[in-house]
């Protein structure tokens, strides 16, 4: 291969954004210059939302006004409820988020409006929506009656509502809104990437999240946080977990939840994500996952020198929460659909179609034999 060649786009610069970036000069991810932790440590999923849509963190009133706007989009349209209904209750949760999100186009009146106020309009009806379609789906997989979502709840709170037809305790939704937050915006990312190529065509709001979704669903992306918790369960408990983990490392094998292409000395989200791990660990009275996630850890950095990126104590807290596993990447859409929204608007307010090239490795010119020659 080519050194020109930079396979995955690895280290190329493609375009600029003003949403995220990890900074290396306070080792942290950042949402429009606000360290992450510091956003969970002092805000909830839904001014952080505010601020990846519109820039700034919002004021009381402005806060005020965007929740009473996000409870009013809670509403699904009994068509889009009888498409669920119809689905197979086998089918993977990510294929629902993302077929839920095309209907949710078709039934749009501003989806072939691509400025920014309509996609802003849009991205609230997606943000709204599609959790409160997922939590349906969710039950009734289940063979259980779909539970109407409650405007006096928070966006956590009402999706374990819908979810389980109870609210935890306060610690649960918080350990369940700092995942939201950590996982809103991660700046050109693949589903991210997936969703601005869409974009530059000037395609819609829906079509690129669709997009999206699809891209977030494989196990190298999204996915890998419910690749963690299969891998957990296939440990079953701490004394096998040193064993299991050095057999795997011996065949080769690819750990998922480990390493990141932007993170060289581990992920600026872990820390926050493995404390409200320890949290809920705690109040449902289940160590068993935070001993195999210490001894996993202790080998792959040793081994490897390959540190646990934000899905491996995501994997596991949203087990300990009731959440079937592959329900885990439907979370991380419920969140990054803000970031998602904010890097397609940003995309069509400085537009240009991307189309990078390829280097041609194929056979030289051939010419046609006619049929009874070949």
């Amino acid at each position: 291969m080519s050194d020109d060649i930079k396979k995955g786009l690895l280290g190329i610069v493609v375009d600029e954004t003003e949403i995220s970036k990890v900074m290396p000069e306070i080792n942290s991810l950042t949402y429009r210059g606000y360290a992450a932790q510091d956003l969970c440590a002092r805000c909830k999923f839904e001014e952080v939302a505010y601020l990846i849509l519109n820039k700034e963190l919002p004021n009381k009133k402005q806060l005020k006004q965007f929740e009473k706007e996000e409870t009013k989009e809670r509403v699904l349209s009994k068509t889009l409820i009888n498409v669920l209904k119809q689905m197979p209750k086998k089918s993977h949760p990510m294929d629902v988020a993302r077929t839920v999100v095309s209907v949710m186009g078709l039934e749009d009146k501003e989806t072939k409006d691509n400025s920014s106020e309509a996609n802003l309009r849009k991205a609230m009806r997606i943000f709204a929506k599609t959790p409160v379609a997922l939590a349906a789906f969710y039950r009734l997989r289940k063979g259980k009656k779909i539970i109407p979502s409650k405007k006096k709840l928070t966006f956590a709170e009402n999706f374990f509502h819908m979810c389980f037809g109870k609210v935890p305790n306060k610690e649960i939704v918080k350990a369940f809104d700092v995942s939201l937050i950590l996982y809103a915006e991660h700046s050109f990312n693949v589903s991210t990437f997936t969703a601005r190529t869409i974009t530059s065509s000037l395609s819609d709001i829906h079509g690129a999240i669709t997009g999206a979704i699809a891209s977030l669903k494989g196990p190298l992306h999204g996915g890998a946080n419910e690749e963690v918790m299969h891998m957990m369960k296939k440990i079953k408990k701490p004394e096998n977990a040193l064993k299991w983990i050095n057999k795997a490392l011996d065949n080769k094998d690819v750990i998922m939840g480990f390493g990141h292409r932007v993170y060289k000395s581990g992920d600026s989200r872990v820390p926050t994500m493995r404390e409200y791990f320890g949290k809920v660990s705690k109040i449902k009275k289940d160590k068993v996952f935070e001993k195999i996630y210490e001894i996993v850890e202790k080998v792959m950095i040793k081994r490897k020198n390959i540190h646990p990126n934000v899905d491996y104590p995501t994997g596991p807290t949203y087990h300990l929460m009731g959440f079937d596993t592959d329900f885990f990447t439907p979370i991380f859409v419920i969140s990054r659909i803000t970031g998602w929204s904010a890097h397609i608007m940003e995309q069509h307010a400085a537009n240009k179609l991307i189309r990078p090239l390829a280097s041609y490795k194929g056979s030289k010119h051939r010419k046609v034999m006619q049929l009874n020659h070949r």
